[in-house]
C-alpha cells in the first residue's frame, strides 16, 4: 500500500518539475537583441599616399568618434575607445552597419565611405543575455590606391 503513495507522489513531482525544465531550455532564453559594438579594427593597407588614413565610423545615424577621427596607418590597431566607442543594438530579424569613412582633416563631416561591415540579427537570435559571439569582416577597396582593414564587431545578448 506504501508504494502506491509513493509513486503517486514520485508522478506528482515529476509532473510538476516538467514545466520547469521546458522553461530553462536554451531557446526560451535567447533575447532576441542584442548590443553590437566595434571590438577591433586592423589596417593591413592604408588608401593614402601619407600612409595614414583618418577614419570615422557611421553607426545608426551617428558618427564616432563624435568630434574627430582616429589616424591609422599600416599594419596599426585601432581598438573601441580610439573610435569613441560605436555601438548599437540590433534585433533578431534586423542587421546593423558599420560603415567605415574617411574624412579630410581639418574639417570634420562624415567624410567618404570606405565601405561597411553588417553584424546580423540571427546571430543575436540564440543568445542569452551577457553571451557574446563575433562577427568579422574585410573593407576594401581602391581610392586612389588599395585599401584593406579587418573589423571585428562583438555582439552581446539584452
Amino acid at each position: 500500500m506504501h508504494s502506491h503513495k509513493l509513486i503517486a507522489t514520485l508522478a506528482l513531482a515529476v509532473g510538476l518539475a516538467a514545466p520547469t525544465a521546458l522553461a530553462a531550455s536554451p531557446a526560451a532564453a535567447a533575447t532576441g537583441s542584442c548590443l553590437v559594438e566595434l571590438h577591433d579594427i586592423d589596417a593591413l593597407n592604408v588608401a593614402e599616399r601619407d600612409g595614414h588614413d583618418e577614419l570615422r565610423f557611421l553607426v545608426g545615424g551617428n558618427l564616432f568618434p563624435n568630434n574627430g577621427w582616429f589616424s591609422m596607418s599600416t599594419n596599426s590597431d585601432g581598438d573601441p575607445n580610439q573610435f569613441g566607442f560605436p555601438s548599437t543594438v540590433v534585433s533578431s530579424t534586423g542587421t546593423a552597419s558599420f560603415n567605415l569613412r574617411e574624412v579630410t582633416p581639418p574639417w570634420v563631416n562624415s567624410g567618404d565611405s570606405l565601405g561597411s561591415v553588417v553584424a546580423h540579427g540571427s546571430v543575436c537570435a540564440p543568445l542569452g543575455p551577457g553571451d557574446e559571439d563575433y562577427e568579422e569582416d574585410f573593407i576594401e577597396g581602391t581610392d586612389g590606391t588599395f585599401y584593406s582593414y579587418l573589423v571585428e564587431l562583438k555582439l552581446t545578448g539584452l
